[in-house]
Order: C-alpha cells, then structure tokens, then sequence
C-alpha cells in the first residue's frame, strides 16, 4: 500500500487502485488489540479488472524469453534484500511472530524468487506464501493475480510495492484484497487457468473442488497433525529445545508446527519434564521486543479457539502439564496472547490428537514402542510432516520408508524442504498432484504441448 493511506488498494495493471466493493474488514496488531489497517474486499469489478489486466499481458509475457524473464527476478531479489528488516516488521505487526521469525519468512521468501531465477535452466532437465508460486509463475511466462490474507494484507502490499519498482509490463502481476467471496469470484473467472491455495484443510478442500468443477488446475494446501516422535535413544534436553522451538515457534501457527509429540518407552522419563520447563520458560510479548520468544496468536477468536481446545483436551483425560490460558503479559493488555501449553497423556483418538490447534499447544501421547509410533503417526487424516529423534540409523530408515507424510524429519523439529524441494503434504493436507517451489512448481505453471511433424 503506498504510504499515507489507510485503506489497503488492489494493483491492477501495473497501477495502484482503490477497491469498490462493500464489505470492509479491520487488520488488527495482535500484540496491541489496535487497528493499523482497514481493508475492502474486492467485487466483481474488481477481480474482472484484474484478471483482464493479466490476461491482457499473458500473450506477450509468455513470448518473453525465459533468460530476459528471469532477470526481473533477480531484480526482485536485489531489492528484496535491503527490505528484509521493513517486512518482517510488517509481518510481526500484522501476524504477530517474533522478528526473528519474521526474519527468517522473509528469508524463505527469497529463497524462492533465487530459486525461480534458475528457472530457465529448470526447463532443460506470505510474504513467503505468495513467494512459493509468484516467482514461479511469472518466470515461467504467466500472469499472476494475488488475493492476499485479509487478515495480513500489509506485507502483500509492501510486497507489491517492491514489485511495482521492478517495472514489469502492466498485468503481469496484480493484488485483489478481499474474503472468501472474493477468492470464489477470483476462482470462478474463465480467464483463470490455474488456482494455488494454502489455508486450512476445509478452505483447500473447497478451493480444489471448486477449481477442479470448472477444468482448472489446482495446488491446495490445508491444514497439519504433526507428530514429534522421541525414542529412547535420544538425548532429553537437546530433543525438548528442537521441539519446543517446533511446538511454540511462530506461536504454533505455522503448518509445519509440531503439534503432538509421541514419546516412546522410556523418552518420557525424561523429555515430559525437559519439555514442560522450557514451556513455563518462554517469554511472552510483543513480537518487535527484544527477549520475547513468543508472540501472540493472530486474532482474538483465535485465542479463544485455542484455549477452548485447551480445555477439551483436559475433559477428555489429558493432564495439564502447563497451562497457558488467561497467560498475563507485562505491558500488553489488549493482546491476543496464548502461552506455551503442555499436556501429556493424550489419547490417539481424542479431540487434541485429531484437530489442528494453530496455537502453541504440544499434546503428549505414550508408544510402547516405535511399530506402534509409526501407527499413530500413520493413523490421521493428515500427512504434512512427521519427525524423528534418534540415534539409530536403523530405526531412521524405517521410519523415512514406513511414515505415510510428505515431509519427513530426522532429528529436525521442522522438515521445512529447501526451495529446490517440493512442499510434499500427504492425505488432507494437500489437494492436487503438483505442490509449491522446485521442480514441481514449473510443472504446475507449464502447460504441456506435444508437437509431431512429419515433412515429406
């Protein structure tokens, strides 16, 4: 958004321009419970005009070669670089992540825009969300039209600040603010070939169903059950900090948090105690302050989500190690704040092993040993990511063949894949056959032509 102005504006065609519709949303600072944006949703006009401008573009774009394509990106990335300090600002004012955090989505973000400048080479053999598909998108000659979050839509419009700067012909990407009826219009428009989502499993399924009933092309990435698993072999203190940093980094609010942990056989003599303390440890607070390990959660229905599931586990038999509720925070009375929260002895089958929290939530279940770990972890709906800590090679190569996720971990608290990798979710996290970044994402925005001639 460019400086000066309240209300959020969509870029179409290469310009800034106001949003007509009539629904408008607050953005709120977590941290503070304050308002620093307001934002519009976009009508019919609205996307119309977008997805014209960029339909405008695709012919010419596509004829663009992919060298001169690519320099763009590498444009981008250099003035991405001094900017990485005022967008993680604006993702934790916004989201409410700690700068560190922010600092390092910012970082993945580009990532990627390096990755995708390699594309012209791929073809011979969010901030960071939009990152996963836009520069790839656009260096494989598409248009690219993005409905950003509309409840972090600042850093999309800082983002396409950068952009705008790259000077790149008019349509070829473009930002529409709005809700679910915007991204419905957006979806449903017959110049849109292609749809890439991430949101939770219930949104991605729609958005699949919904783009695969008009012939599109489709990526929807839902929600995450994560499960941490801890053999016995595994050092206690070393493997609570890696998942502590799993569990209540980003406070839990990321789909590659480690949201159960299954500790097997003796593990829990001493990890349920390593664990507990670092919980009851981390400080909370605005996420901008130095010495905060832990920010709020992104609204307050959130929060009351959050410690609403809280409550569940413990009815349902789960034992309250640390409770975060009602968590106090000094200087802050009107954030949306949720302290790390630890309960052990949660049953497979129950409310808080089954539901995604989005919320700095470790939930604890007991394995006799790793055949039955590698059952639970194989026994949810879910297949985004699952970990393993050990010092057995042995039990390693089992657990990367035999564990039905897409993202497998070895004594790592998140398989986040590097941005030459797939971001492989399995079973309800992921809808479609192409996922986000690498080799994958070229697929996805290549359509594929079979030529045979014959000259007699």
């Amino acid at each position: 958004m460019p400086a000066g102005q309240d209300e959020l504006r969509n870029y179409v065609g290469g310009a800034w321009r106001a949003c007509s519709g009539s629904a408008t949303a607050d953005v709120w600072n977590p941290a503070t419970g304050d308002v620093i944006a307001r934002v519009r949703a976009s009508d019919a006009d609205d996307v119309g005009a977008a997805v014209a401008a960029a339909a405008a573009a695709a012919l010419e774009w596509r004829r663009v070669p992919p060298n001169d394509r690519a320099q763009y990106l590498f444009r981008l990335k250099a003035l991405l670089e001094p900017r990485i300090e005022d967008l993680a600002r604006s993702i934790t004012e916004e989201h409410g992540k700690v700068l560190a955090e922010a600092r390092g989505e910012v970082r993945r973000a580009i990532d990627n825009v390096d990755m995708a400048c390699g594309t012209p080479a791929l073809f011979n053999f969010p901030l960071m969300i939009p990152c996963w598909f836009l520069p790839y998108a656009i260096a494989c000659g598409n248009p690219f039209v993005l409905k950003a979050s509309e409840r972090t839509p600042r850093t999309a419009a800082l983002l396409f600040e950068i952009l705008h700067e790259l000077g790149l012909p008019p349509g070829v990407v473009g930002l529409v603010h709005g809700d679910a009826a915007t991204a419905e219009l957006l979806i449903d428009h017959p110049e849109v070939r292609a749809v890439s989502f991430v949101g939770s499993t219930p949104a991605a399924r729609a958005v699949y169903a919904r783009a695969a009933a008009g012939g599109k092309r489709a990526q929807a990435q839902g929600g995450a059950k994560n499960s941490l698993v801890v053999l016995p072999d595994a050092p206690s203190l070393p493997v609570a900090q890696i998942a502590a940093e799993s569990a209540f980094g980003n406070a839990g609010q990321r789909c590659l948090a480690g949201g159960s942990a299954i500790v097997v056989g003796a593990a829990s003599d001493g990890f349920v105690d390593a664990i507990a303390a670092l919980a009851a440890s981390r400080r909370l607070g605005n996420g901008v302050d130095d010495g905060v390990d832990l920010g709020p959660v992104i609204t307050e229905a959130s929060r009351a989500r959050v410690e609403g599931l809280i409550g569940v586990g413990a009815d349902e038999g789960a034992r309250l190690v640390v409770d975060g509720r009602k968590a106090a925070v000094d200087g802050s009375h009107g954030g949306f704040f949720v302290g790390a929260t630890v309960l052990d002895g949660v049953a497979p089958a129950s409310t808080l092993a089954t539901t995604e929290v989005f919320g700095p939530v470790l939930g604890i279940t007991r394995a006799r040993d790793l055949d039955e770990a590698i059952r639970l972890v194989n026994g949810g709906s879910f297949g985004n990511m699952a970990c393993l800590f050990t010092s057995s090679g042995k039990a390693a190569r089992r657990f990367r063949y035999e564990a039905q996720v897409g993202n497998v971990g070895i004594n790592v608290g998140v398989a986040q894949p590097m941005a030459s990798f797939p971001f492989s979710g399995w079973g309800d996290s992921f809808f479609g056959d192409l996922h986000a970044h690498g080799h994958h994402a070229v697929e996805f925005f290549t359509q594929t032509k079979v030529v045979v001639e014959r000259w007699p």
